[in-house]
């Protein structure tokens, strides 16, 4: 088998409504301020949020030291985090529980969670303002554009997705995040030897992921030490699903070295 599946005990209820376009402030448009949200057939829903005092304080305190909005530049993670350490990216980062929790974990990486959920992002920020975490960037927008145009070719450690939205009914299928071209162009993106992990509580969509990671030529199973943990912490979202009986898939593949 070209992957690593593990099925959970525990469960976890979708995140998807976390995963989605957030609502501008008053008075800024998505074209006014140039970003890029919403730029295509997308795998994330729209959804409005709104920060707390407290939320919007430590926005404008950290988001000027450690986030970004999605665009056309390359990124320069070096220059970046202020030191060169193995990259790895979460598409989705929900509020940002796991991310912090994995940060922690692996103070030798840089980490950047990339997520169009305003008030989650503003939730991670927070946490990493009042933990010190020093090893987490936060980038605002479309996974795909971050992909294509601001990450070089082999300079990925790893690459992690929790829980994209299945979009469970059949028309919706072409919304799914992990696509082939998807598949393609995080192994492109990646090092050899470098690690893409994704988890799903959907049945139906974990087959789906499977069948069509399995086919990216590039991606093989992960049969040597990984360069990152795959240890996730159990959020209360997975806390939930366990006492419904929901089960979590996991698959893990590696890039094919030379």
């Amino acid at each position: 088998m070209r992957y690593t599946a593990v099925m959970r005990d525990n469960g976890r209820v979708n995140e998807a409504d976390q995963h989605a376009l957030p609502t501008p402030n008053a008075g800024e448009t998505e074209d006014s301020k140039g970003s890029r949200l919403h730029p295509r057939v997308t795998s994330f829903r729209s959804r409005r949020g709104a920060l707390t005092d407290a939320q919007q304080k430590s926005w404008d305190r950290q988001w000027p030291l450690i986030g970004a909005d999605v665009s056309d530049t390359p990124l320069d993670a070096t220059a970046w985090f202020g030191r060169d350490a193995p990259l790895i990216i979460e598409i989705g980062s929900g509020t940002g529980t796991a991310t912090a929790a994995m940060a922690k974990a692996e103070p030798h990486v840089n980490l950047i969670a990339i997520e169009v959920y305003r008030p989650g992002l503003a939730q991670l920020l927070q946490q990493v303002e009042r933990e010190e975490i020093p090893n987490i960037r936060v980038l605002r927008g479309d996974a795909m554009d971050v992909l294509e145009n601001m990450i070089a070719p082999e300079s990925l450690t790893g690459v992690r997705v929790f829980f994209p939205d299945p979009w469970p009914k059949a028309r919706h299928h072409k919304r799914r995040l992990l696509q082939a071209p998807t598949f393609s162009l995080i192994a492109n993106r990646l090092k050899p030897g470098g690690v893409l992990h994704v988890a799903t509580d959907h049945a139906e969509y974990a087959e789906w992921i499977e069948e069509t990671g399995n086919a990216e030529p590039l991606l093989s199973a992960l049969d040597w030490e990984s360069p990152m943990t795959h240890e996730r912490p159990v959020t209360k979202f997975e806390d939930k699903a366990h006492k419904v009986g929901s089960a979590i898939t996991e698959l893990i593949w590696g890039k094919i070295r030379a």
